[in-house]
């Protein structure tokens, strides 16, 4: 490796970071900076970035997008918010917990924590603030559980991880020593996604619970009602049934992930023009903005990230790092407490999807040398990039959370602190039991 390249590298990058110039920017210029260096052809750059942005499972981003901004244009995202309402009931903090099943439940359709935390924040902040929650602490939690978007799938990280991890191969002296590695996909991804979005929940739902114990925040009603339940489930029937159709659809092998993003497309325009009859003109053009703007932004990341990557894995860089990780201690559960604190950190700084796009490949291959599963190791990534999503100073799902309830994002950080430490609990549970992840691929065949 030379040590002059990654000096121009990365002191480029964190030079133009430091300066306040965008992560697209920033990534970009220090890559461009050390194709120079190396008096390499710039068009190869080009070519690169190019090839980057050109994948089919791609195509998924901004259609999962559009069918989220879609879904709560066409009311299906009222309904699933009702449904957890009425499920939540007289539990202690109903209105709250109410609010991470619907995150849950939305999580399932649009992949994205921002977006996650807009729909379900624009119902439930004003609601707990109505039952006096105070709005500081309901926009916490709303921010906290929207994280649970990019865990549930579909997930757009995911589909980026998968993207990132599928061109690595494990290094060879991983294969001599644990043998062959499970392959990675997104589908498979997409599944080992279920049950630690559920930990993650429950884990939110407890923290809830004591906080509003000793709040006095009340349940929803005295009592569970069959009729309230019942009667939300049949107006929100065809709201229920579009991540059953996204999922089932994956799972079942009748579509790819790619091709299911149309089909929620193309479900949602049916409900929400010929059934619940509520999505009108100019919203649908709304969300045609929303999903250029956003995908815009991805994409252009993407392009510029890739060829930082690719640069990172032609002069060794993750080899070298996982070598100097190996060295220090070959304990797998040490290993892990520091690419999650890692992991964390970079949460705090970094745009989620960028983040995995640098590091998947610096990662990956520490983790093949300790002979780990690549689903499970993408996993862990995207819930301990998520947690991000609520934490300053970049905490996405704070300033939309704040943009809603009008509380200050200092305000919100404080209270969101407790989730972030319960979410955490259960990212050290996720990483050190595989099975969390790997259990359900394994019984459904992948």
């Amino acid at each position: 490796m030379d040590a002059s390249i990654i000096y121009i590298l990365f002191g480029v990058f964190f030079l133009l970071l430091v300066l306040g110039a965008p992560i697209t920017v920033s990534l970009g210029v220090a890559a461009l900076a050390t194709y120079l260096a190396l008096d390499a052809n710039p068009m190869s750059f080009v070519q690169i970035a190019f090839t980057s942005v050109g994948s089919f499972p791609l195509m998924a981003l901004p259609a999962f997008i559009l069918a989220g901004a879609l879904m709560e244009a066409a009311g299906i995202s009222k309904r699933l918010v009702d449904i957890a309402e009425a499920f939540a009931g007289p539990v202690t903090g109903g209105l709250a917990a109410a609010t991470v099943f619907a995150c849950m439940f939305f999580g399932a359709i649009s992949g994205s924590g921002p977006a996650t935390t807009a729909a379900v924040g624009m119902l439930m902040i004003p609601a707990m603030a109505n039952r006096g929650y105070e709005k500081s602490y309901g926009s916490a939690i709303t921010a906290s559980s929207g994280g649970l978007g990019v865990v549930i799938p579909p997930s757009i990280p995911m589909v980026i991880f998968g993207i990132s991890g599928m061109g690595l191969q494990p290094p060879a002296e991983a294969i001599a020593e644990h043998g062959t590695f499970q392959t990675l996909s997104i589908p498979k991804l997409f599944i080992a996604g279920i049950v630690p979005g559920m930990v993650i929940a429950a884990c939110l739902l407890s923290v809830n619970y004591v906080i509003s114990k000793r709040r006095g925040y009340r349940g929803l009603s005295d009592r569970w009602s069959a009729e309230t339940i019942f009667g939300s489930l049949r107006r929100g029937i065809w709201s229920i049934l579009a991540p059953v159709i996204i999922l089932g659809g994956i799972y079942s092998g009748l579509f790819t992930p790619t091709e299911s993003a149309i089909v929620a497309i193309a479900y949602t325009l049916i409900v929400g023009i010929f059934l619940h009859r509520e999505l009108k003109w100019k919203p649908a053009l709304k969300t045609l903005e929303t999903t250029t703007w956003i995908t815009g932004r991805v994409l252009l990341i993407l392009f510029t990230a890739t060829v930082f990557g690719r640069l990172l894995v032609e002069h060794r860089v993750p080899a070298i790092i996982a070598e100097s990780m190996l060295n220090m201690t070959d304990n797998v559960y040490l290993i892990w407490a520091m690419v999650i604190a890692f992991l964390l950190f970079v949460g705090m700084f970094m745009e989620t999807l960028a983040a995995i796009m640098i590091l998947t490949p610096v990662l990956l291959p520490i983790m093949y040398m300790l002979g780990m599963d690549p689903v499970h190791v993408g996993i862990v990534v995207v819930c301990a990039l998520a947690i991000g999503f609520q934490t300053p100073p970049l905490g996405e799902n704070l300033f939309v959370a704040s943009g809603i309830g009008g509380s200050s994002i200092e305000e919100i950080s404080l209270k969101a602190l407790p989730f972030a430490a319960g979410s955490v609990f259960a990212l050290f549970l996720i990483a050190y039991f595989p099975e969390i992840s790997l259990w359900l691929p394994r019984l459904m065949g992948y």
